[in-house]
């Protein structure tokens, strides 16, 4: 299936991706655009099998969409606001979801989508529209301190490791933070040329790799700033994509 997300607020594209990736896996994002303009302009042009679209956008109401193409297929409305449920529904929206979007709501909500378009509408490959997708990289982190919330840019994280069942990241000046994401899907979120997943236990920062040093059975020792706890080795079969994600940076 087809989706394209029609929203200007980074954290919310990113809650949008993170969903269709652990539920919908197979799906094929056709792009991510954040105004009426720039929406107007790639369904002129393409069709996909399902939009969600926040209500307000960097340049309006995303209803004014509406009035300027024919949009054929199911939409689903994300917006943290309830007063906008008639207008969506009156231009034949079939779900309205509030954020925060809960897990089984958004389940739901595209299952019967499914329903809609049909067996075969979900089996589609997307043409390249790449010229309209934008690549969407975490550009911070949310940290819970008791009754706080800490927000710490990706420019001062230095790695992220595991420890047992905890994942925690590492500040530039050498703080510690746990984090409620797996190593796993925090690979996915940042950007694969600042950060690599050096083994399960380690995804390093780029700017944190202060020596690189060869290691017994072909292996690699590297030395993190600020030093971690753990000696951080390279696999052996990670060696040659490592080196190759080195000199590409």
């Amino acid at each position: 299936m087809k989706v394209l997300i029609i929203e200007d607020e980074i954290p919310a594209q990113q809650i949008l991706l993170r969903l269709l990736g652990r539920y919908f896996p197979d799906f094929t994002i056709m792009g991510i655009l954040d105004s009426v303009d720039t929406a107007v302009n790639f369904l002129k042009h393409q069709t996909p099998d399902l939009i969600f679209m926040d209500v307000e956008l960097s340049d309006g109401s995303s209803f004014e969409i509406f009035r300027q193409v024919d949009i054929t297929c199911p939409v689903i409305i994300t917006t943290a606001y309830p007063d906008y449920a008639l207008d969506a529904f009156r231009n034949k929206c079939i779900d309205y979801l509030m954020k925060p979007i809960e897990d089984e709501a958004f389940r739901e909500s595209v299952n019967r989508c499914m329903q809609l378009c049909g067996a075969t509408a979900a089996q589609k490959t997307a043409p390249d529209v790449t010229a309209y997708a934008k690549p969407v990289h975490k550009h911070h982190f949310t940290i819970k301190l008791g009754s706080q919330i800490l927000v710490i840019d990706v420019n001062d994280i230095a790695y992220f490791y595991s420890n047992e069942k905890s994942t925690w990241l590492v500040t530039r000046d050498g703080k510690q933070y746990m984090t409620d994401d797996s190593l796993t899907a925090i690979e996915n979120e940042v950007d694969p040329a600042r950060f690599y997943k050096i083994s399960r236990k380690c995804l390093v920062g780029l700017s944190s790799i202060y020596t690189i040093s060869k290691y017994f059975n072909s292996r690699l020792k590297v030395t993190l700033s600020p030093k971690n706890i753990e000696p951080v080795i390279v696999p052996r079969d990670r060696v040659q994509s490592f080196m190759e994600w080195l000199e590409g940076a």
